[in-house]
């Protein structure tokens, strides 16, 4: 196994007045450029940090991706829309920089776990949306993605005290005296069209911190849609689980296969057909 290459605190962008920053991980490959793979940590967009998601990219280089573990502004550092303004630049970032990362540019995906699925999922269903796009980076670069995977995502906000099914409340993210509409357009279940990429969703059924109904709803909204989903349920497992010990390196490898399908295989089996195999 090639030996893993890490570079820490690498500047993607700025926000706020300061510097952003991503971890890299990668393994020396063959020379071709490889599929890329943006991690974004979790936290109830409050805390947490890109160090989090070492195990997964670890994991996930060891498997022929080059990581991009990227930070982004916190609440209440910064308020709604930073969070995902950030990870925008860091997609941007990660296309502009994709010949010197050693990464294919038509094949960048995003993983996120919790708050960070939350920001992968709107990523992936607004490239263009004028309201998330921010200021970070160069705005004539495209953010979409070549697939998505959520590990335990909030997928649909409510204002108010009035819940919706798979619901997460919107003062979790936007404070209190959020709008429906802000509330709506914050939700990665409203922005869900054919165009959204292959998704991945993974979730333990006795999550107390976000049901597992948000996973559900997004699933079939996504089928519906005709894209590429699938989902991965995990009884009894609580919120968090995907990080433990004893579950990361499962979780890890159901992630790579996921991708490989969409970022590698897929690729191979065009080219087989184009040549008549």
């Amino acid at each position: 196994m090639s030996e893993l290459e890490v570079r820490s605190d690498v500047v993607y962008g700025t926000g706020g007045g300061r510097d952003l920053k991503c971890d890299i991980y990668a393994t020396p490959g063959d020379g071709k450029p490889q599929p890329g793979v943006l991690l974004v940590h979790g936290g109830g967009w409050r805390r947490g940090n890109k160090s989090v998601m070492e195990g997964y990219g670890a994991r996930l280089a060891a498997e022929g991706f080059v990581c991009v573990a990227c930070e982004y502004r916190l609440t209440p550092e910064s308020v709604w829309p930073a969070h995902i303004e950030d990870v925008k630049a860091a997609i941007r970032w990660t296309r502009a920089n994709a010949a010197g990362l050693g990464i294919d540019a038509t094949k960048i995906a995003a993983l996120g776990r919790s708050a960070g699925a939350h920001l992968v999922l709107l990523a992936a269903g607004t490239p263009g949306h004028e309201a998330f796009e921010g200021i970070g980076g160069n705005p004539s670069i495209a953010t979409n993605l070549a697939a998505v995977v959520a590990i335990f995502p909030p997928t649909v906000f409510f204002a108010g005290e009035q819940r919706v099914h798979g619901g997460t409340p919107a003062r979790a993210l936007m404070g209190e005296g959020t709008g429906d509409e802000a509330a709506k357009l914050a939700s990665p279940l409203r922005h869900v069209s054919p165009a959204f990429p292959p998704t991945m969703l993974l979730h333990g059924t006795a999550d107390k911190t976000v049901p597992v109904s948000a996973s559900m709803v997004m699933y079939e909204a996504l089928a519906k849609a005709n894209v590429p989903v699938e989902m991965h349920l995990y009884a009894e497992q609580p919120h968090g689980f995907a990080g433990r010990d004893d579950f990361i390196d499962l979780c890890a490898a159901e992630v790579a296969h996921f991708l490989k399908r969409y970022l590698v295989q897929a690729t191979a089996t065009g080219q087989e057909a184009a040549a008549g195999g």
